[in-house]
């Protein structure tokens, strides 16, 4: 398969990028797009130019790593996978390919496709820790959970941190990655003891890094490679003002 892409090539933060045009050719329709993405660098670099820089690790579809913008779609256009997972026959043979890197004034660009996704780090810091007496012998993992809400934790505990919510959104907002770290534990009695300030750090947190207000359009659920659903932002709602009236948090915690 032949193709044309048009990668964004950016050599810093401070400095101006702009798309430059690729042709390549005999890819193999098994290849994923990373692997096509290799064959490229693998070509520039004999030529003695610059290799497109570009997030990977586990290629599994499991890290999130792999952050891509392809073709107005956040990791390609395809329902349920990563940028790893996508694989070059979705594409039809001289398809033009556009790929940027994630936009957001919170994920500024390290170098190329590269960006710097440390905010959603600094999200889960302010989140804490959680402490729950269990006692000395029996194992935390022995308290009694409904199944119900056992799974929609499980759910929501499977966002892999990609960002793709917040490349999806207009106003770029991290409300869903949000909601998930909050509902994950908000649906467990472990996570009930630093409930009230939990929801408060991590959404004033948000707030402090630069992500937008929820445009309500679930373009986030729409895209999540996780497949997570709104209704978690709904919960996170809910945990925030309960936790406001009851207990509001002070400036220095």
């Amino acid at each position: 398969m032949k193709f044309t892409l048009k990668i964004w090539r950016q050599a810093n933060r401070t400095a101006k990028g702009r798309f430059v045009d690729y042709e390549i050719s005999d890819i193999s329709p098994d290849a994923s797009f990373l692997e096509m993405l290799d064959i490229l660098n693998e070509q520039l670099v004999v030529k003695g130019e610059d290799p497109v820089y570009f997030d990977h690790d586990c290629r599994e579809g499991i890290c999130g790593a792999c952050s891509l913008f392809i073709n107005g779609h956040p990791h390609g256009k395809g329902e349920g996978i990563t940028t790893c997972q996508l694989h070059m026959r979705r594409f039809k043979d001289g398809d033009t390919i556009v790929v940027e890197p994630f936009r957001s004034t919170a994920f500024p660009v390290i170098k190329d496709l590269t960006v710097d996704r440390s905010a959603f780090d600094k999200i889960i810091q302010a989140g804490g820790y959680v402490s729950c007496h269990t006692g000395g012998v029996p194992d935390g993992n022995a308290i009694p959970v409904p199944k119900r809400e056992a799974d929609m934790a499980m759910d929501a505990a499977s966002c892999i941190g990609c960002g793709a919510c917040v490349a999806a959104c207009k106003n770029s907002s991290a409300m869903l990655f949000v909601a998930t770290k909050v509902s994950q534990m908000a649906l467990l009695p472990q996570g009930k003891v630093e409930a009230q300030r939990r929801a408060q750090a991590m959404v004033a947190k948000m707030d402090e890094l630069g992500f937008g207000n929820c445009s309500n359009t679930y373009a986030c659920q729409a895209e999540c490679p996780k497949h997570i659903s709104v209704a978690n932002i709904a919960r996170l709602n809910r945990e925030f003002l309960s936790a406001k009236v009851k207990q509001p948090l002070k400036k220095d915690e």
